[in-house]
């Protein structure tokens, strides 16, 4: 009894299982091409609907492999004539109902989800496992637009290559060499005569359905394409094969190319597809062919190729050396660079020092004219000191000639007012001093130098004469003074000069191509220092 009733629950289970199967989902509608619509099996995956073909242009290809049942619609737009149609439909290509005209009774209005109204009818509901319907409607008005709808729920064949032949010159015109029933891989040499061939397909009732492709397997390039078959050549079980002509020049190299033929539909645009790609191999035919070519002939094109390559690679060659040396150039002067701004850094420290240095000497002689009670020195000392301060303390690496001139004028007019000397500022004729620019209070420091310690020391008949003089393109900055000299050699104490050595050595490191040559010339009789701006003018 227990076996009786798991038996009968058994084929309960199975016949819902099988029912579930060929339960048609009518909620979800897919395009079948043209005015055509299905429904399949609610549980059928992988639903590769309306492909369509450039070689059929009115044939609609819907490959349904875990479909069983099928039911089909056809839709008409309000401005269509459903009474012109006419339908033929097939089934494994034998007519279940030819040249039918639409039953305009069982038109139906239906929306489409656009807002735009059809009226559509049902074909009917078809089991499809294993079998080929085929829909062919046209309208009699235009009796020469007849379009195919094609629902396939067998096995796509594989493609089988039948032979292939090369195509060569005689002195009668041209022949064929056969190679019948193909391996996997064939070889073949095409002399200068060969200039064409031929491969040839097993015949089956949806060439169209079959894509053709040679790719080249050394570049991975594919050479030639094609979707169109023709027929005749070779003729088997009374039926001509389809073949397609290929020209001998896709092949530019000796190597292997491989041969490609697969249904022309998109794997991945089907509803809930779940086939994997070595599925889709098992529709795909491949077949190595092994060519060599007897003279491998360059085209214009190809040698135009191969110039432009080589030249790119000569300048490609190039552009990296001279990214190379640019950055390495780069990196010299970005290294000379950070040298220079540190020199100008260290010259600005000096300068800062010079500054106070200068101020210092200044108040000191200020404090000197009140201490002798002598206020109206003082107080003309102070006005000078003023405008002198100002132009001390401005922050500028070049002034010209004439504000140096100014600066030295205005320096020297205040200390004749506590020692009394006189002073002279010489230039050439033939200098521009408002265009002429020198690193700032260069001369200051000598200039301090020769009133403090030179003729402030002596009793009479002081004086300092300074001089601009061009010499060829060197511009040569004197400051002669009369008094009692010192010793050049012993390293001096005072903090003016050894700031102007310093500054001297770092304008050197930054203007490398106008030297500053210093030269001190000291007797008893006095003191002449030169300073020499090498290519300055």
């Amino acid at each position: 009894m227990k076996k009786i009733i798991l038996t009968f629950l058994s084929f309960f289970i199975a016949l819902s299982t099988v029912n579930a199967q060929k339960g048609i989902n009518f909620s979800r509608n897919y395009a079948a091409g043209g005015k055509m619509l299905m429904c399949v099996d609610s549980s059928a995956k992988n639903v590769f609907y309306a492909s369509v073909f450039p070689n059929q242009p009115h044939t609609a290809f819907s490959f349904l492999p875990e479909v069983h049942n099928v039911s089909i619609q056809i839709y008409f737009r309000k401005t269509d004539s459903p009474q012109h149609y006419r339908y033929t439909i097939l089934e494994n290509n034998k007519p279940i109902a030819v040249n039918k005209s639409i039953d305009i009774a069982q038109l139906k209005d239906a929306n489409a989800g656009d807002e735009e109204l059809f009226r559509s009818t049902t074909f009917g509901i078809f089991p499809i496992k294993d079998k080929i319907i085929t829909i062919i409607t046209y309208d009699i008005q235009k009796p020469l637009d007849v379009y195919k709808t094609v629902f396939y729920g067998k096995p796509i064949p594989r493609a089988k290559i039948q032979g292939f032949s090369k195509r060569f010159k005689t002195d009668k015109g041209v022949d064929y060499s056969w190679i019948t029933d193909p391996k996997d891989r064939t070889k073949l040499t095409f002399t200068e005569k060969d200039d064409e061939l031929t491969i040839v397909k097993d015949k089956s009732d949806i060439d169209y359905l079959y894509h053709t492709s040679i790719k080249d397997k050394q570049t991975s390039k594919i050479v030639f394409e094609s979707t169109a078959w023709k027929y005749g050549g070779i003729v088997e079980e009374h039926q001509l094969l389809p073949y397609i002509n290929i020209d001998k020049s896709i092949f530019k190299k000796s190597g292997d190319y491989e041969i490609i033929i697969q249904p022309l539909i998109k794997w991945t645009g089907c509803m809930d597809c779940d086939i994997s790609p070595k599925d889709i191999e098992k529709y795909i035919t491949r077949h190595t062919l092994s060519i060599t070519l007897d003279e491998e002939n360059y085209t214009k094109k190809e040698l135009l190729i191969y110039t432009l390559i080589v030249a790119l690679s000569i300048g490609l060659a190039f552009l990296v050396i001279l990214y190379f040396t640019k950055k390495r150039n780069k990196k010299i002067l970005t290294e000379k660079e950070q040298q220079k701004n540190t020199a100008k850094l260290q010259l600005n420290s000096i300068r800062s020092q010079l500054n106070p240095h200068f101020l210092f000497n200044a108040l000191s002689g200020i404090q000197n004219l009140m201490n002798k009670n002598e206020i109206d020195n003082a107080n003309k000392y102070l006005s000078k000191f003023a405008r002198l301060t100002r132009n001390v303390l401005d922050d500028k690496e070049l002034i010209s000639l004439s504000q140096e001139k100014t600066l030295l004028d205005d320096y020297l007019q205040m200390e004749q007012l506590r020692f009394g000397f006189k002073y002279e500022i010489n230039c050439s004729e033939n200098l521009d001093l408002d265009n002429i620019e020198i690193p700032s209070m260069l001369l200051q420091p000598f200039v301090e130098n020769a009133v403090r310690h030179g003729i402030s020391q002596k009793a009479s008949h002081e004086k300092i004469i300074i001089t601009f003089i061009k010499q060829a393109n060197d511009l040569v900055l004197t400051v002669t003074d009369n008094g009692n000299g010192f010793d050049t050699e012993k390293k001096s104490n005072g903090l003016g000069l050894q700031l102007s050595n310093s500054r001297i050595a770092l304008l050197n490191s930054i203007y490398k191509k106008n030297r500053f040559t210093l030269a001190m010339q000291s007797t008893t009789n006095g003191t002449k220092i030169s300073l020499t701006l090498t290519d300055w003018l």
